[in-house]
């Protein structure tokens, strides 16, 4: 008979210490491995003719488009180099609408007439490819017989090289849309959201007498997840298939001392994160941070800022290295939001700003943030933009497992508001009194201790109950959802800025044309801007019973699970704003919403389903043998003319558990299965307001069986092991 899971993880650690010890051979720089599998500015300076470099570079920043004949000269270039590296396919890498991204596959080799082969690559195969678009989810909008869609090759975004165990592949970041041209994918709407707010942008920027001509958003996304023994993931169907555990007690010990957070990382996890970083480094992903995170095996890796679109493809790619490596280490990786209950989940804190293609963060207060007015009008614009768009951003990070981890004493609220700290608030209040002529200083901090440098103070403190919080020179998306992709956030975000930015720009040449002063002007739109939106500014507890209480009092949205979120989206003003600036239409706003829907009410299944199997081919069958044994027991004692009260009430205990996990388990069932004819909102309620509640009372009774059967009879890995045993 084999060894259990618990007796192969502790072997594949000891395995682990002892290969650990072995010298290791020197690795090559971190600065020289940077960027050397990818089809950069660099490669491209180095290997296109001058002329195609530039036309290139026009069009990476100014969006002109390439002729046929300047592609053909960039495939052939793209492909030798790829060839260099070893490479025998290409595939266009595209972001479908099911949260995780898609490739095919083609070889570069063609057979020629002697039979021989040669490889090939024209501007036609880069620039364009053609998926089956009908597998994908299109909400509608693609029946199954009409399976053409299109990827169009993405030139803001470097090719890299795929290094396999037997080969490498040349990956082309492409957009994905249908034959009728409907965008099929995240990228394409994410491209236009950035695009029209730099139209935008650039209107205020001229105003104050700036010639930058182009705005983008930019974004540093925080990747938090959960580390576990591989061993413990495979005896676990519920990690498997729905990336979190639907039954486990909690543990004697979790993460109530606090020693986890920031704390040193083990040896395994380490080497671990240094091979993930060592290959997202080879394709450009600029990778700063790791950490322990707070809870148990739970830690966080982040890179720097970048452009907004790069920082997605980079965000998708850094999810499946995570993925792809941890295997070689004899772990697996867990990007659910909340893997384990009882212990903090895990987010994807999504950092945003806006910048200037001469480089100026558009959201840097500078030393005097009272003087800096174009600083004021940008912030003062998010900050309307968040307010007036609360249900579209609280809708952007609405899924089935955030809705485990949004609200509790662990992550920022369903509602929706903004942290400014004291600086920033000391100055809007300012500005609803007239006008802001003082910035409160941050000052020094002294630790009382001679050797140690004295310290310069920011002017506010940090917010981690905020959902969406000013920190320095950006705003910080906290409720964003480990698992999700970072796009719809950053189009949300977009839209809503975009449109704050356009009726500003809007007053302000309207003001001007009837002769105001600039400094005029603005002075008025601040104030009645702030006057307007200051709602939605809370520097408070985010946690708090009363801040539920006063966000009522204040009008602001607070949509408590996915499903009465999800109808934000489809909202007239909603639908109008994203017409307008040209980022979707109605059809394909309509097709995300019944997207999630379906995808909210096919996750709540698939746990479901996979409760009762556990339910019944795991946990029964152990808790009736236990139940045997006790019967036994009693009988024996009993015969012996010994005292069976205690025990007998064990034997009562545990067949009351077993009555209830089998009578729980045939409740889940048939819910699963009587849903009706509904629609898919009908469905999705369902789900929420039904099966939900049965899948928690089947967890009660699994999890109290749990902590009653013997330790050596329990037949999946406990959250003991799994979140200790590293």
């Amino acid at each position: 008979m084999g060894s259990s899971p618990l007796q192969s993880a502790i072997r594949s650690v000891i395995e682990w210490g002892m290969r650990s010890q072995a010298t290791l051979s020197p690795q090559p720089k971190a600065t020289e491995q940077f960027g050397s599998l990818t089809f950069n500015d660099q490669v491209q300076r180095q290997r296109l003719p001058r002329d195609v470099y530039k036309a290139l570079r026009r069009t990476i920043t100014h969006g002109v488009p390439l002729d046929i004949s300047t592609a053909d000269i960039i495939a052939t270039a793209m492909k030798d180099w790829a060839l260099e590296h070893g490479a025998t396919h290409y595939t266009h890498w595209f972001q479908p609408l099911t949260g995780i991204t898609a490739e095919k596959h083609d070889s570069f080799i063609t057979p020629t007439t002697e039979g021989r082969a040669v490889a090939e690559f024209s501007g036609k195969d880069l620039i364009k490819g053609e998926p089956d678009a009908s597998s994908f989810p299109s909400g509608g909008m693609r029946s199954t017989f009409e399976a053409r869609g299109y990827t169009a090759w993405d030139p803001t975004s470097a090719p890299w090289i795929l290094v396999g165990q037997n080969g490498s592949t040349l990956v082309i970041p492409s957009a994905f849309v249908s034959w009728t041209g409907e965008s099929l994918d995240k990228k394409t709407p994410l491209l236009r959201s950035i695009e029209a707010l730099s139209k935008q942008a650039i209107r205020i920027l001229k105003l104050f007498g700036s010639d930058a001509e182009r705005v983008v958003t930019t974004c540093g996304p925080e990747q938090e997840y959960f580390l576990i023994d591989r061993n413990f993931f495979l005896a676990r169907p519920d990690l498997i298939n729905g990336g979190r555990t639907l039954f486990g007690a909690r543990p004697p010990k979790g993460q109530e001392m606090e020693d986890q957070y920031f704390g040193s990382i083990p040896d395994r996890v380490m080497a671990f994160m240094q091979d993930v970083e060592a290959q997202l480094f080879r394709v450009g992903v600029p990778i700063r941070t790791r950490h322990n995170e707070v809870a148990p095996s739970q830690y966080e890796i982040a890179p720097i800022f970048e452009n907004a679109n790069v920082a997605t493809d980079h965000q998708m790619m850094t999810m499946e290295v995570l993925r792809r490596t941890a295997p070689k280490y004899g772990l697996a990786c867990l990007t659910h939001e909340k893997p384990f209950a009882g212990v903090n989940g895990s987010g994807k804190h999504l950092n945003w700003s806006m910048s200037d293609d001469q480089g100026n963060n558009l959201l840097n207060p500078g030393e005097t943030p009272h003087d800096n007015v174009q600083f004021l009008v940008f912030c003062a614009a998010v900050v309307r933009a968040v307010n007036r768009f609360q249900g579209l951003l609280r809708m952007s990070i609405a899924n089935a497992g955030n809705d485990h981890r949004l609200g509790a004493n662990e992550a920022p609220p369903a509602i929706i508001s903004v942290f400014l700290g004291d600086q920033l608030t000391d100055l809007f209040e300012q500005i609803e009194q007239g006008a802001a002529k003082s910035t409160r200083p941050g000052g020094i901090l002294d630790t009382g201790v001679s050797v140690l440098p004295k310290l310069p103070r920011d002017a506010g403190d940090r917010n981690r109950t905020s959902p969406f919080a000013f920190t320095g020179n950006k705003f910080e998306f906290r409720a964003v959802g480990s698992n999700q992709s970072i796009a719809f956030p950053n189009i949300a975000l977009n839209v809503a800025v975009a449109e704050s930015l356009d009726y500003m720009a809007t007053e302000l040449e309207q003001a001007l044309q009837k002769g105001k002063a600039l400094k005029d002007a603005v002075a008025e739109l601040l104030q009645k801007v702030v006057k307007e939106n200051k709602r939605i500014v809370f520097n408070g507890n985010g946690y708090s019973e009363e801040w539920r209480e006063e966000a009522a009092r204040r009008g602001l949205l607070n949509l408590a699970n996915s499903v009465d979120a999800f109808g934000e989206l489809v909202k007239p003003e909603v639908v109008e704003t994203f017409e307008r600036y040209k980022v979707m239409n109605r059809r394909e706003l309509a097709a995300r919403h019944e997207i999630n829907l379906e995808t909210y009410i096919k996750t709540i299944n698939i746990e479901g389903q996979v409760m009762v199997l556990m339910a019944d081919r795991y946990i029964l069958p152990a808790a009736l043998r236990y139940q045997k044994e006790i019967a036994e027991s009693v009988t024996a004692v009993a015969e012996a003319g010994g005292t069976t009260r205690e025990a007998k009430k064990l034997l009562d205990r545990v067949s009351s558990l077993v009555d209830q996990l089998r009578e729980r388990t045939e409740q889940l069932r048939d819910l699963l299965n009587g849903h009706g004819n509904g629609g898919s909102e009908e469905h999705a309620r369902h789900m929420r307001d039904k099966v939900i509640p049965a899948m928690n009372a089947l967890r009660e009774a699994g999890d109290q069986l749990e902590l009653l059967v013997p330790h050596e009879e329990w037949p999946l890995p406990t959250y003991r092991e799994m979140l200790f045993i590293k």
